[in-house]
């Protein structure tokens, strides 16, 4: 379904009812310009205009900075292309970070960049702090035509990246609510197309049918249905 952001001097939340399955797909994507710096933000989800739960892909143009600023609880990223920098490193394509509650950077982007971001949803105790470079990921094979790479655990949280050969299911775990988003390659979802950039999130995954429609790989983000909010 597509993203519907309309522009007003008041703000509506975005997506944050998490009881029901939102899909958007790259033709639904509406670029908006962020206040702070040239970057680029597509919001997916997001609870206020410049604070609260936001999940987002952002674009930093070419030597784009922000202003230092806090986490209050927490941001996760996945870089999609580009390099992603802040004091603490340049990060390539491919790089999983996780910076706690009460952090501060500033972050930039030398070449341009796109990311994947989630703020304010680390759970509580969550005080994880992680800088995966693509180098780093440990791929496991668990069977024929699937691989995974761990990023995040905690209690019943679960972040990876999976890689599937064409045809292959998607074993989604049952009893489990959560978010994929198709970073190379294509999906089907019950004979519905989802193409590289597609973003998912459903409330159980009991009754999805996920299919590779080529090799592809995805991030997913997995959580017991009934526990508390997933990162």
């Amino acid at each position: 379904m597509p993203v519907e952001i309309i522009l007003s001097s008041s703000f509506t939340p975005l997506n944050m009812d998490r009881r029901l399955a939102v899909l958007v797909r790259p033709g639904d994507q509406h670029w908006l310009d962020a206040p702070q710096a040239p970057v680029r933000r597509w919001p997916l989800e997001r609870e206020a205009p410049e604070s609260g739960e936001v999940t987002s892909l952002v674009e930093y143009l070419p030597g784009a900075r922000f202003p230092e600023h806090r986490h209050p609880n927490g941001e996760e990223i996945l870089v999609l292309s580009g390099v992603f920098s802040d004091e603490g490193g340049d990060y390539p394509a491919g790089s999983y970070l996780r910076s706690p509650a009460a952090s501060r950077h500033s972050p930039f982007s030398q070449p341009g960049c796109q990311i994947f971001v989630k703020l304010n949803q680390f759970a509580q105790g969550d005080m994880t702090t992680l800088r995966l470079g693509p180098q780093q990921m440990r791929w496991q094979t668990l069977n024929q035509g699937m691989e995974q790479a761990q990023l995040h655990t905690f209690a019943n949280e679960c972040s990876s990246l999976q890689r599937y050969a064409k045809t292959m299911r998607v074993p989604l775990p049952e009893q489990n609510r959560g978010e994929i988003l198709v970073l190379e390659g294509s999906l089907t979802l019950n004979d519905e197309p989802l193409p590289a950039g597609s973003w998912l999130r459903a409330p159980s995954f009991d009754a999805l049918c996920l299919t590779a429609a080529e090799n592809t790989l995805i991030l997913v983000k997995t959580q017991l249905v009934g526990d508390y909010q997933l990162s």
